[in-house]
């Protein structure tokens, strides 16, 4: 398999953000529904995904830089022979690949057969194998992340599809794990896993706070100066929130309980609605005549806790 870090275009340096934006662009690119019936489009998208499941987690970059695992993420054999006894020594690990070049082939062979002697002479067989992962990607809404949803995954073999819950509250380039899913172990080897890697769809009404939803509300002047009760977006819906009299722009609402959800405690947190007082968007003679006699006898500074006059 080819280097994970070449697939992606980044070098072994780019910084996890780097990663992370790099498998986003190619994977819009690459992705199955946006080139419907192309097997190497489809193709190119699996390799892109296993790439970004192998250097996209910070753990398994990490393990894959110090040569625990390969490009596949599947174990490299541990392997080296011990001075004096001639037997096998621990904490080194190489991919067979490496070793083909200092024996000049066939090390994989001789794997085989030292491992496969061993075993059957003590009447065991083969070694159990673990069968491959599958990894996919899937792309949710921002409510659908802050709720939690079910999503039906086409796997593409023979039409076969998959519902697959997206928990509550997860987050952008997180990897749901589907286990045993994957390809069937080899000599009674224990079947691979899929996995999933989440993309959630930026908002632009939404925005994430922690577990706290962040929503900017335009209000009309007489709903500030007189107070109101006006239609607001949540990730459950639409509700009507009361503006109090007298609001301004900045003044924060909370509505308890209407935002992210914290799966492991069962419980959410708040949707908070900053207020952005907005004037008509063509000038009003009778309102700038009222505001002109207003004025001349309400006069007040509203700058007066700007940091500018400190």
């Amino acid at each position: 398999m080819k280097d994970p870090y070449s697939i992606l275009g980044v070098s072994k340096s780019a910084s996890q953000k780097e990663i992370k934006s790099a498998y986003r662009k190619l994977a819009k690119q690459y992705h199955p529904d946006t080139n419907p019936g192309d097997d190497k489009i489809a193709d190119k998208f699996k390799e892109i995904s296993a790439a970004y499941n192998i250097i996209g987690d910070e753990k398994q970059r990490a393990r894959f830089d110090r040569g625990e695992i390969d490009a596949s993420g599947q174990e490299r054999a541990a392997y080296g022979f011990g001075g004096g006894g001639g037997g096998f020594r621990g904490g080194q690990s190489r991919s067979y690949r490496q070793e083909d070049d200092i024996f000049g082939g066939g090390a994989e062979d001789i794997f085989s057969e030292i491992f496969g002697n061993f075993r059957r002479g003590g009447g065991r067989g083969s070694r159990p194998v673990k069968g491959r992962d599958k990894v996919f990607a899937i792309e949710v809404t921002f409510s659908e992340a802050a709720v939690g949803s079910t999503r039906r995954l086409t796997l593409g073999q023979g039409g076969k599809t998959l519902d697959v819950k997206v928990p509550a509250g997860i987050e952008d380039g997180k990897q749901i794990r589907l286990k045993g899913q994957g390809d069937p172990g080899a000599a009674g080897g224990p079947p691979g896993d899929i996995l999933i890697n989440v993309t959630v769809k930026p908002s632009s009404v939404f925005v994430r706070d922690g577990d706290n939803v962040i929503v900017e509300l335009p209000v009309s002047l007489p709903e500030a100066v007189l107070g109101a009760k006006v239609p607001v977006p949540t990730v459950d819906g639409t509700v009507n929130l009361k503006i109090p009299a007298g609001s301004n722009t900045g003044s924060t609402l909370r509505l308890k309980g209407k935002g992210i959800m914290r799966a492991k405690a069962g419980t959410r947190g708040d949707q908070l609605v900053r207020l952005k007082v907005v004037l008509p968007e063509t000038q009003d003679e009778e309102l700038q005549d009222w505001v002109s006699k207003w004025s001349e006898g309400h006069q007040y500074d509203a700058r007066s806790k700007f940091a500018g006059n400190t």
